[in-house]
């Protein structure tokens, strides 16, 4: 490196030189250069190809990896710190689909496999409501399709229908203005409507 600097040296002097100066330095720069390509080709010609230490170098360059290279890195092995540096390294759509692939294998495990679930909370009703066979059973009394009844809901006036269908988990009903509208079971039982006979 010292010598390719000096040399480099040379060059630039060799534009502020006068002339004879600049042939003297050219003549040492080139003699120098010859000197180095000389050596080059006498070490490259005295070098024994056959010998056992040869052999053994160019074997052992053949083993050595490339650390550089991408396809040739070994596995990290991530412990519990590198690991919280990895994870925040990750996109999260990696991170999305990593974990649609552990709920796919989770599911393919089967039954067999014991499912935790939070307890539910249940909401207390306050009303019995249900329907069968096309009747409403609500707080001891059936009603059935035709039947004129008051529904009255929570801060509002009660209101005349007619009961025009009873399905398993909703009533449909008329009023005096002609307009249909619908009762869920499940706001009967919660108390949000009630309902009487008119």
């Amino acid at each position: 490196m010292e010598r390719f600097f000096s040399s480099y040296l040379c060059v630039i002097c060799f534009f502020f030189l006068s002339q004879s100066e600049k042939l003297l330095l050219y003549d040492t720069v080139q003699s120098e250069l010859e000197e180095k390509i000389r050596r080059l080709e006498e070490d490259r010609h005295s070098i024994d190809i056959t010998s056992e230490l040869w052999n053994d170098e160019l074997q052992s360059r053949k083993k050595r990896k490339d650390p550089f290279s991408p396809d040739k890195k070994k596995p990290v092995v991530v412990s519990d710190i590198l690991f919280q540096i990895f994870f925040y390294m990750l996109q999260d759509l990696d991170i999305l689909e990593d974990w649609t692939t552990i709920r796919k294998a989770m599911a393919t495990l089967g039954p067999h496999r014991v499912k935790t679930e939070p307890p539910v909370k249940l909401e207390k009703h306050l009303h019995s409501a249900r329907s069968e066979e096309g009747r409403l059973y609500y707080d001891g009394e059936w009603y059935i399709r035709g039947q004129t009844i008051c529904i009255d809901k929570k801060d509002e006036c009660p209101t005349s229908a007619v009961i025009t269908t009873i399905n398993h988990d909703e009533v449909w009903f008329k009023r005096p203005d002609g307009s249909k509208s619908k009762l869920y079971i499940s706001q009967l039982q919660k108390g949000k409507y009630s309902i009487k006979h008119s």
